[in-house]
Protein backbone atom coordinates (compact mmCIF):
# COMPACT_ATOMS: atom_id res chain seq x y z
CA UNK A 1 0.00 0.00 0.00
CA UNK A 2 1.51 3.31 -1.09
CA UNK A 3 1.54 6.58 0.80
CA UNK A 4 -0.78 8.09 -1.81
CA UNK A 5 -3.46 5.49 -1.05
CA UNK A 6 -3.09 5.95 2.71
CA UNK A 7 -3.32 9.72 2.25
CA UNK A 8 -6.42 9.38 0.10
CA UNK A 9 -8.21 7.19 2.64
CA UNK A 10 -7.30 9.56 5.47
CA UNK A 11 -8.66 12.52 3.50
CA UNK A 12 -11.74 10.50 2.52
CA UNK A 13 -12.55 9.82 6.19
CA UNK A 14 -12.18 13.52 7.02
CA UNK A 15 -14.31 14.48 4.00
CA UNK A 16 -17.13 12.09 4.91
CA UNK A 17 -17.07 13.17 8.58
CA UNK A 18 -17.11 16.86 7.63
CA UNK A 19 -19.94 16.27 5.15
CA UNK A 20 -21.98 14.55 7.84
CA UNK A 21 -21.21 17.48 10.13
CA UNK A 22 -22.61 19.88 7.52
CA UNK A 23 -25.98 18.17 7.31
CA UNK A 24 -26.38 17.03 10.92
CA UNK A 25 -25.26 20.10 12.87
CA UNK A 26 -28.23 22.14 14.12
CA UNK A 27 -26.22 25.37 14.39
CA UNK A 28 -25.99 26.98 10.96
CA UNK A 29 -22.67 28.70 11.70
CA UNK A 30 -21.11 25.39 12.79
CA UNK A 31 -22.48 23.83 9.61
CA UNK A 32 -20.56 26.40 7.57
CA UNK A 33 -17.39 25.60 9.51
CA UNK A 34 -17.89 21.91 8.70
CA UNK A 35 -18.42 22.94 5.07
CA UNK A 36 -15.10 24.79 5.11
CA UNK A 37 -13.39 21.63 6.42
CA UNK A 38 -15.06 19.55 3.69
CA UNK A 39 -13.88 22.00 1.02
CA UNK A 40 -10.33 21.95 2.39
CA UNK A 41 -10.39 18.13 2.35
CA UNK A 42 -11.47 18.36 -1.30
CA UNK A 43 -8.49 20.64 -1.89
CA UNK A 44 -6.21 17.92 -0.53
CA UNK A 45 -7.81 15.40 -2.92
CA UNK A 46 -6.91 17.68 -5.84
CA UNK A 47 -3.39 17.93 -4.47
CA UNK A 48 -3.15 14.13 -4.31
CA UNK A 49 -4.34 13.96 -7.94
CA UNK A 50 -1.52 16.26 -9.10
CA UNK A 51 -3.94 19.02 -10.15
CA UNK A 52 -2.26 22.19 -8.83
CA UNK A 53 -4.54 24.60 -10.70
CA UNK A 54 -7.73 23.01 -9.36
CA UNK A 55 -6.08 22.91 -5.94
CA UNK A 56 -5.56 26.68 -6.05
CA UNK A 57 -9.00 27.47 -7.45
CA UNK A 58 -10.76 25.29 -4.89
CA UNK A 59 -8.75 26.73 -2.01
CA UNK A 60 -9.13 30.38 -2.97
CA UNK A 61 -12.60 30.47 -4.50
CA UNK A 62 -14.59 27.96 -2.49
CA UNK A 63 -12.79 27.36 0.81
CA UNK A 64 -11.85 31.04 1.02
CA UNK A 65 -14.37 33.14 -0.86
CA UNK A 66 -17.67 31.29 -0.71
CA UNK A 67 -17.34 30.30 2.94
CA UNK A 68 -16.47 33.90 3.84
CA UNK A 69 -19.57 35.19 2.04
CA UNK A 70 -21.79 32.60 3.74
CA UNK A 71 -20.36 33.47 7.16
CA UNK A 72 -21.05 37.17 6.53
CA UNK A 73 -24.58 36.35 5.37
CA UNK A 74 -25.25 34.30 8.51
CA UNK A 75 -23.84 37.00 10.79
CA UNK A 76 -25.85 39.73 9.08
CA UNK A 77 -29.04 37.66 9.03
CA UNK A 78 -28.70 36.81 12.72
CA UNK A 79 -28.33 40.50 13.41
CA UNK A 80 -31.49 41.19 11.44
CA UNK A 81 -33.52 38.47 13.14
CA UNK A 82 -32.01 39.09 16.56
CA UNK A 83 -31.53 35.47 17.55
CA UNK A 84 -29.38 32.49 16.67
CA UNK A 85 -30.49 30.74 13.50
CA UNK A 86 -31.04 27.00 13.96
CA UNK A 87 -31.49 24.55 11.16
CA UNK A 88 -33.58 21.42 11.36
CA UNK A 89 -33.06 18.31 9.31
CA UNK A 90 -36.68 17.36 8.72
CA UNK A 91 -36.18 14.63 6.16
CA UNK A 92 -33.24 12.67 7.57
CA UNK A 93 -34.70 9.29 6.63
CA UNK A 94 -35.47 10.38 3.05
CA UNK A 95 -31.98 11.83 2.71
CA UNK A 96 -30.40 8.66 4.09
CA UNK A 97 -32.34 6.50 1.61
CA UNK A 98 -31.31 8.75 -1.28
CA UNK A 99 -27.68 8.78 -0.11
CA UNK A 100 -27.70 4.97 0.12
CA UNK A 101 -29.12 4.74 -3.41
CA UNK A 102 -26.39 7.05 -4.74
CA UNK A 103 -23.76 5.01 -2.88
CA UNK A 104 -25.06 1.78 -4.43
CA UNK A 105 -24.92 3.42 -7.87
CA UNK A 106 -21.36 4.63 -7.37
CA UNK A 107 -20.17 1.27 -6.00
CA UNK A 108 -21.87 -0.49 -8.93
CA UNK A 109 -20.06 1.82 -11.34
CA UNK A 110 -16.71 1.21 -9.63
CA UNK A 111 -17.20 -2.57 -9.65
CA UNK A 112 -18.02 -2.51 -13.38
CA UNK A 113 -14.86 -0.60 -14.32
CA UNK A 114 -11.64 -2.46 -15.10
CA UNK A 115 -9.03 -2.78 -12.37
CA UNK A 116 -6.27 -0.27 -11.79
CA UNK A 117 -3.47 -0.41 -14.29
CA UNK A 118 -1.58 2.56 -13.00
CA UNK A 119 -2.22 6.16 -13.82
CA UNK A 120 -0.92 7.15 -17.27
CA UNK A 121 1.45 10.08 -17.50
CA UNK A 122 -0.06 13.35 -18.76
CA UNK A 123 1.18 14.25 -22.22
CA UNK A 124 0.22 17.93 -22.04
CA UNK A 125 0.20 20.58 -19.35
CA UNK A 126 -3.36 20.40 -18.03
CA UNK A 127 -3.09 23.77 -16.31
CA UNK A 128 -2.66 25.52 -19.65
CA UNK A 129 -5.51 23.55 -21.24
CA UNK A 130 -7.83 24.25 -18.30
CA UNK A 131 -6.89 27.93 -18.30
CA UNK A 132 -7.64 28.22 -22.01
CA UNK A 133 -11.01 26.51 -21.49
CA UNK A 134 -11.92 28.86 -18.63
CA UNK A 135 -10.91 31.99 -20.52
CA UNK A 136 -12.52 30.74 -23.73
CA UNK A 137 -16.01 29.25 -23.74
CA UNK A 138 -16.55 29.32 -19.95
CA UNK A 139 -15.52 32.94 -19.32
CA UNK A 140 -19.08 34.29 -19.43
CA UNK A 141 -20.31 31.60 -17.03
CA UNK A 142 -17.56 32.38 -14.52
CA UNK A 143 -18.26 36.11 -14.75
CA UNK A 144 -21.98 35.50 -14.16
CA UNK A 145 -21.15 33.32 -11.15
CA UNK A 146 -19.01 36.09 -9.69
CA UNK A 147 -21.78 38.63 -10.29
CA UNK A 148 -24.28 36.29 -8.61
CA UNK A 149 -22.08 36.04 -5.51
CA UNK A 150 -21.71 39.82 -5.33
CA UNK A 151 -25.46 40.34 -5.73
CA UNK A 152 -26.12 37.77 -2.97
CA UNK A 153 -23.74 39.60 -0.63
CA UNK A 154 -25.32 42.97 -1.45
CA UNK A 155 -28.77 41.48 -0.84
CA UNK A 156 -27.66 40.21 2.57
CA UNK A 157 -26.27 43.65 3.40
CA UNK A 158 -29.51 45.31 2.32
CA UNK A 159 -31.64 42.96 4.41
CA UNK A 160 -29.41 43.38 7.46
CA UNK A 161 -29.28 47.16 7.48
CA UNK A 162 -31.28 49.09 10.04
CA UNK A 163 -33.81 51.72 9.06
CA UNK A 164 -32.29 54.39 11.28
Amino acid sequence: MTGEIVGFWAVAVVLVAASLGVVLTPNLFHGVLWLALALVATVVVFLLLDAPFLFGVQLLLYAGGVVTIVVFAIMLTERLVGESIRQASRYVVNGAVLAAAVLVGIVGFLVATPGPGGRPAWTVDLTVALGEALVGPWAVVLQLLGALLVVALLGALYLARTDS
